[in-house]
């Protein structure tokens, strides 16, 4: 598809988010790579062009935008702020030639404290609109449910942050819950080092790039692990129960909230979904037909930490997302050196839309 093609289909795009009120900004390509890096997710990280400069350090291609207009918004921004964008992100592929490395990306993102749940309906409805008649099936899903749901279990606040830390590594959160449960033994190598009396023994004063203080408060911690109480089979099961809703929204919300009568900790973050899917209601979405996944979105992007959708092409399963966004507002915190705000944002893929708008 010709490159013209798809710069002109997401300068419309972006020119319907400035007739809503939307900032026209613009981002630098190359990034500063030391922060952005720990703030993608493990797939994007993995696939991010990285490069050095003797005076600026490590440098990447940018891999989309969302960090760099919030970091922005953070050192200048007034608010509310409506920003929107459109030009080039890069993905390093490895395993599949037919990904693309380079591709547009057009977005829209809302900094706004009034009203969050409506701020969420706002960016996908637009979202939604900006998409026409394309033939997409929209998903949606909560990151905040799961991470209430962390927060309630009755274990170590080490624990909780760990599986925090891994929500969006479904594998590795998975191997932690089998392991806290006591489903799954250690590790071996771990197994070893707990079992020695003084794991320093004929060593040096540095152990690589870490010194035995460092090692022993790491040995502390998980010797402090190791004993701690098993998680309860109970709060397994309910973690297990959250994590297959899969369902229409209204549905998805009732069968949270009967899994909240015993796990209370979940409540609030429930009936954020419950508010969203009034304002959605409000902005003519019929919520009947959305579906709402409660795992959904944790293997995107590591700074959602709420509301998160993609659209995907119903008769293309071969296509990846061709619209994705969601609420990040603990990435406000990180940014904003002391201040933070409520945010969140969508993004389009134009070259993706122009090939299912060419296919029907």
């Amino acid at each position: 598809m010709e490159r013209a093609a798809i710069r002109a289909r997401g300068a419309q795009l972006r020119a319907l988010f400035e007739a809503e009120g939307a900032q026209v900004v613009e981002t630098g390509i190359l990034q500063p790579a030391e922060v952005l890096l720990d703030l993608y997710g493990e797939d994007i990280r993995a696939r991010a062009y990285v490069t050095s400069d003797a005076l600026r350090g490590e440098q990447m291609l940018r891999p989309d935008f969302t960090v760099p207009v919030v970091q922005m918004h953070m050192a200048y921004g007034a608010e509310p702020a409506r920003y929107t964008y459109a030009g080039e992100v890069f993905r390093r592929q490895e395993d599949d030639a037919d990904r693309a490395n380079e591709y547009i990306q057009v977005g829209y993102e809302v900094f706004d404290r009034e009203n969050p749940v409506d701020a969420d309906a706002e960016v996908f409805t637009l979202i939604r609109r900006a998409l026409g008649d394309a033939p997409l099936r929209a998903a949606t899903g909560d990151i905040g449910v799961l991470m209430a749901a962390v927060d309630g279990l009755q274990t170590t606040d080490a624990r909780k942050a760990a599986l925090r830390r891994h929500i969006w590594r479904p594998r590795r959160f998975r191997a932690l819950i089998d392991r806290y449960a006591g489903r799954a033994p250690v590790p071996p190598a771990r197994a070893a080092l707990l079992s020695v009396s003084d794991p320093f023994d004929g060593l040096p004063p540095e152990i690589g790039v870490r010194s035995q203080a460092e090692v022993a408060a790491r040995v502390a911690a998980l010797r402090a692990d190791a004993e701690a109480a098993p998680l309860a089979e109970r709060d397994v099961l309910l973690l297990d129960a959250i994590l297959s809703v899969r369902e229409s929204l209204p549905n998805a919300i009732e069968h949270l909230r009967d899994i909240a009568v015993d796990l209370p900790a979940i409540d609030p973050a429930v009936e954020r979904v419950a508010a969203r899917m009034r304002a959605l209601e409000k902005r003519g979405v019929d919520v009947e037909r959305l579906d709402f996944e409660a795992s959904y979105g944790r293997t995107s992007m590591e700074y959602y930490d709420g509301f998160v959708f993609g659209f995907y092409a119903e008769n293309r399963a071969d296509l990846p997302a061709v619209a994705t966004g969601g609420r990040y507002d603990a990435l406000t915190r990180v940014l904003g050196q002391g201040a933070e705000i409520p945010a969140v944002g969508g993004v389009i893929r134009p070259g993706l839309l122009l090939e299912l708008e060419g296919s029907k």
